[in-house]
Protein backbone atom coordinates (compact mmCIF):
# COMPACT_ATOMS: atom_id res chain seq x y z
CA UNK A 1 0.00 0.00 0.00
CA UNK A 2 1.67 3.24 -1.05
CA UNK A 3 -0.07 5.99 0.85
CA UNK A 4 0.29 9.71 0.24
CA UNK A 5 1.11 9.96 3.89
CA UNK A 6 4.22 7.84 3.43
CA UNK A 7 5.66 10.10 0.71
CA UNK A 8 5.94 13.02 3.13
CA UNK A 9 8.33 10.94 5.24
CA UNK A 10 11.12 11.20 2.70
CA UNK A 11 11.75 14.88 3.52
CA UNK A 12 13.67 13.67 6.57
CA UNK A 13 16.94 11.75 5.96
CA UNK A 14 15.87 9.16 8.51
CA UNK A 15 12.98 8.27 6.21
CA UNK A 16 15.03 7.42 3.10
CA UNK A 17 13.22 4.06 3.07
CA UNK A 18 12.10 3.00 6.52
CA UNK A 19 11.56 -0.66 7.23
CA UNK A 20 7.91 -0.10 8.08
CA UNK A 21 7.30 1.90 4.89
CA UNK A 22 8.88 -0.90 2.84
CA UNK A 23 6.69 -3.46 4.59
CA UNK A 24 3.54 -1.42 3.91
CA UNK A 25 4.48 -0.77 0.30
CA UNK A 26 4.95 -4.48 -0.36
CA UNK A 27 2.31 -5.86 1.98
CA UNK A 28 0.40 -7.66 -0.78
CA UNK A 29 3.43 -9.35 -2.30
CA UNK A 30 6.57 -11.32 -1.51
CA UNK A 31 9.16 -8.63 -2.13
CA UNK A 32 12.62 -9.59 -0.77
CA UNK A 33 12.87 -6.04 0.61
CA UNK A 34 9.65 -6.56 2.52
CA UNK A 35 10.91 -9.82 4.03
CA UNK A 36 14.26 -8.31 5.05
CA UNK A 37 12.50 -5.38 6.69
CA UNK A 38 10.05 -7.62 8.50
CA UNK A 39 12.79 -9.93 9.76
CA UNK A 40 14.82 -7.05 11.14
CA UNK A 41 11.82 -5.49 12.85
CA UNK A 42 10.79 -8.86 14.25
CA UNK A 43 14.22 -9.44 15.79
CA UNK A 44 13.78 -6.19 17.70
CA UNK A 45 10.39 -7.17 19.11
CA UNK A 46 10.94 -10.84 20.01
CA UNK A 47 11.36 -10.34 23.72
CA UNK A 48 8.79 -7.54 24.26
CA UNK A 49 6.12 -9.75 22.67
CA UNK A 50 7.21 -12.89 24.52
CA UNK A 51 7.08 -10.96 27.80
CA UNK A 52 3.62 -9.69 26.87
CA UNK A 53 2.33 -13.22 26.22
CA UNK A 54 3.77 -14.43 29.54
CA UNK A 55 2.13 -11.52 31.36
CA UNK A 56 -1.16 -12.57 29.79
CA UNK A 57 -0.87 -15.77 31.85
CA UNK A 58 0.52 -18.31 29.36
CA UNK A 59 3.04 -20.89 30.58
CA UNK A 60 6.67 -20.56 29.36
CA UNK A 61 6.52 -23.29 26.71
CA UNK A 62 3.13 -22.14 25.43
CA UNK A 63 4.33 -18.53 25.31
CA UNK A 64 7.43 -19.58 23.37
CA UNK A 65 5.38 -21.60 20.87
CA UNK A 66 2.81 -18.84 20.43
CA UNK A 67 5.43 -16.13 19.93
CA UNK A 68 7.28 -18.21 17.34
CA UNK A 69 4.06 -19.07 15.53
CA UNK A 70 2.98 -15.43 15.54
CA UNK A 71 6.18 -14.32 13.83
CA UNK A 72 5.91 -17.13 11.30
CA UNK A 73 2.42 -15.87 10.44
CA UNK A 74 3.67 -12.29 10.28
CA UNK A 75 6.31 -13.27 7.73
CA UNK A 76 3.84 -15.24 5.60
CA UNK A 77 2.76 -13.78 2.24
CA UNK A 78 -0.37 -11.60 2.42
CA UNK A 79 -0.57 -11.66 6.23
CA UNK A 80 -0.39 -7.87 6.38
CA UNK A 81 -3.24 -7.55 3.91
CA UNK A 82 -5.51 -9.63 6.15
CA UNK A 83 -5.11 -7.55 9.31
CA UNK A 84 -7.04 -4.36 9.86
CA UNK A 85 -5.23 -2.13 12.35
CA UNK A 86 -3.57 1.23 12.74
CA UNK A 87 -0.68 1.23 10.27
CA UNK A 88 1.14 4.33 11.51
CA UNK A 89 3.23 2.71 14.24
CA UNK A 90 4.76 -0.73 13.97
CA UNK A 91 4.52 -1.11 17.76
CA UNK A 92 0.75 -0.56 17.70
CA UNK A 93 0.33 -2.81 14.68
CA UNK A 94 2.28 -5.65 16.32
CA UNK A 95 0.35 -5.56 19.58
CA UNK A 96 -3.02 -5.40 17.82
CA UNK A 97 -2.00 -8.28 15.55
CA UNK A 98 -0.74 -10.36 18.47
CA UNK A 99 -3.96 -9.86 20.41
CA UNK A 100 -5.92 -10.92 17.33
CA UNK A 101 -3.70 -13.97 16.98
CA UNK A 102 -4.04 -14.98 20.65
CA UNK A 103 -7.80 -14.67 20.48
CA UNK A 104 -8.19 -16.76 17.34
CA UNK A 105 -5.23 -19.11 16.96
CA UNK A 106 -4.53 -20.54 20.42
CA UNK A 107 -6.54 -23.73 19.93
CA UNK A 108 -5.19 -24.35 16.43
CA UNK A 109 -1.58 -23.83 17.57
CA UNK A 110 -2.09 -26.26 20.44
CA UNK A 111 -3.58 -28.84 18.07
CA UNK A 112 -0.62 -28.50 15.70
CA UNK A 113 1.80 -28.94 18.58
CA UNK A 114 0.03 -32.05 19.83
CA UNK A 115 -0.02 -33.44 16.32
CA UNK A 116 3.68 -32.87 15.79
CA UNK A 117 3.11 -30.26 13.11
CA UNK A 118 4.44 -27.25 14.98
CA UNK A 119 6.98 -25.13 13.14
CA UNK A 120 9.82 -23.18 14.71
CA UNK A 121 11.56 -19.93 13.94
CA UNK A 122 15.37 -20.27 13.77
CA UNK A 123 16.18 -17.92 16.65
CA UNK A 124 17.74 -18.54 20.04
CA UNK A 125 14.97 -18.08 22.58
CA UNK A 126 16.36 -20.11 25.50
CA UNK A 127 17.13 -16.97 27.49
CA UNK A 128 13.65 -15.49 27.14
CA UNK A 129 12.24 -17.09 30.28
CA UNK A 130 15.35 -16.29 32.31
CA UNK A 131 15.02 -12.68 31.28
CA UNK A 132 11.31 -12.69 32.02
CA UNK A 133 11.89 -14.08 35.52
CA UNK A 134 14.60 -11.50 36.13
CA UNK A 135 12.21 -8.63 35.38
CA UNK A 136 10.90 -6.92 38.53
CA UNK A 137 7.53 -8.16 39.75
CA UNK A 138 4.81 -5.64 39.02
CA UNK A 139 1.04 -5.34 38.92
CA UNK A 140 1.14 -3.18 35.79
CA UNK A 141 -0.96 -4.25 32.82
CA UNK A 142 0.73 -6.39 30.12
CA UNK A 143 0.24 -3.55 27.62
CA UNK A 144 2.17 -1.14 29.86
CA UNK A 145 5.01 -3.62 30.30
CA UNK A 146 5.10 -4.25 26.54
CA UNK A 147 5.62 -0.54 25.94
CA UNK A 148 8.40 -0.44 28.55
CA UNK A 149 10.14 -3.40 26.94
CA UNK A 150 9.76 -1.72 23.55
CA UNK A 151 11.41 1.45 24.85
CA UNK A 152 14.24 -0.47 26.52
CA UNK A 153 14.76 -2.55 23.37
CA UNK A 154 15.11 0.63 21.30
CA UNK A 155 17.71 2.01 23.72
CA UNK A 156 19.61 -1.28 23.86
CA UNK A 157 19.71 -1.55 20.08
CA UNK A 158 20.86 2.07 19.72
CA UNK A 159 23.60 1.54 22.30
CA UNK A 160 24.84 -1.54 20.44
CA UNK A 161 24.90 0.42 17.17
CA UNK A 162 26.85 3.23 18.83
CA UNK A 163 29.33 0.72 20.25
CA UNK A 164 29.86 -0.86 16.84
CA UNK A 165 30.25 2.55 15.23
CA UNK A 166 32.96 3.62 17.68
CA UNK A 167 34.68 0.23 17.50
CA UNK A 168 34.88 0.55 13.71
CA UNK A 169 36.50 3.96 14.19
CA UNK A 170 39.06 2.51 16.61
CA UNK A 171 37.41 4.12 19.66
CA UNK A 172 36.22 1.04 21.55
CA UNK A 173 38.17 2.05 24.68
CA UNK A 174 36.52 5.48 24.71
CA UNK A 175 33.09 3.91 24.40
CA UNK A 176 33.78 1.45 27.23
CA UNK A 177 34.76 4.28 29.57
CA UNK A 178 32.11 6.78 28.55
CA UNK A 179 29.01 4.64 27.98
CA UNK A 180 27.93 4.93 31.62
CA UNK A 181 27.32 8.65 31.06
CA UNK A 182 24.74 7.76 28.41
CA UNK A 183 22.52 5.50 30.48
CA UNK A 184 23.18 6.39 34.14
CA UNK A 185 21.69 9.74 35.12
CA UNK A 186 23.43 9.53 38.51
CA UNK A 187 26.91 9.12 36.98
CA UNK A 188 29.32 11.75 38.32
CA UNK A 189 30.23 14.60 36.01
CA UNK A 190 33.70 14.71 37.52
CA UNK A 191 35.68 13.36 34.60
CA UNK A 192 39.08 13.42 36.32
CA UNK A 193 39.44 9.65 36.75
CA UNK A 194 38.26 8.72 33.28
CA UNK A 195 40.44 11.50 31.83
CA UNK A 196 43.49 9.80 33.31
CA UNK A 197 42.39 6.42 31.93
CA UNK A 198 41.86 7.85 28.44
CA UNK A 199 44.90 10.15 28.65
CA UNK A 200 42.73 13.17 27.98
CA UNK A 201 42.03 16.46 29.74
CA UNK A 202 38.77 16.58 31.76
CA UNK A 203 37.44 19.29 29.46
CA UNK A 204 38.08 17.11 26.43
CA UNK A 205 36.26 14.23 28.11
CA UNK A 206 33.26 16.51 28.76
CA UNK A 207 33.20 17.40 25.06
CA UNK A 208 33.47 13.71 24.11
CA UNK A 209 30.57 12.83 26.41
CA UNK A 210 28.44 15.60 24.90
CA UNK A 211 29.16 14.38 21.38
CA UNK A 212 28.48 10.78 22.37
CA UNK A 213 25.13 11.74 23.88
CA UNK A 214 24.23 13.68 20.75
CA UNK A 215 25.11 10.75 18.53
CA UNK A 216 23.23 8.34 20.81
CA UNK A 217 20.08 10.48 20.56
CA UNK A 218 20.44 10.54 16.77
CA UNK A 219 20.66 6.76 16.62
CA UNK A 220 17.69 6.33 18.97
CA UNK A 221 15.70 8.65 16.74
CA UNK A 222 16.77 6.72 13.64
CA UNK A 223 15.72 3.42 15.28
CA UNK A 224 12.28 4.80 16.12
CA UNK A 225 11.97 6.29 12.63
CA UNK A 226 12.24 2.80 11.16
CA UNK A 227 8.88 1.90 12.71
CA UNK A 228 6.76 4.91 11.65
CA UNK A 229 5.80 6.58 8.38
CA UNK A 230 6.04 10.33 8.92
CA UNK A 231 7.81 13.08 10.83
CA UNK A 232 4.66 13.65 12.88
CA UNK A 233 4.55 9.98 13.89
CA UNK A 234 8.24 10.11 14.76
CA UNK A 235 7.79 13.12 17.04
CA UNK A 236 4.86 11.39 18.73
CA UNK A 237 6.78 8.12 19.23
CA UNK A 238 9.87 9.88 20.58
CA UNK A 239 7.74 11.78 23.07
CA UNK A 240 5.98 8.56 24.08
CA UNK A 241 9.28 6.68 24.44
CA UNK A 242 10.57 9.32 26.86
CA UNK A 243 7.35 9.26 28.86
CA UNK A 244 7.49 5.45 29.13
CA UNK A 245 11.06 5.54 30.40
CA UNK A 246 10.23 8.20 33.01
CA UNK A 247 7.46 6.15 34.65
Amino acid sequence: MGSARATTAYHDPFFAATHWSVVLAARDGTSPQCQVALEELCRTYWYPLYGYVRRRGYAPEDAKDLTQEFFLRLNAPNFLASVSSEKGKFRSFLLASLNHFLANEWHRTNAQKRGGGARHVPIDCESWEERHLADPATAEAPEVLFDKQWALTILEGALNMLRDELAAAGRQAAFNHLKKYLTDASASKDYSDVAVQLQMKPGAVAVAVHRLRTRYREIVRACVAQTVESEADLASEMSYLLSVLSR
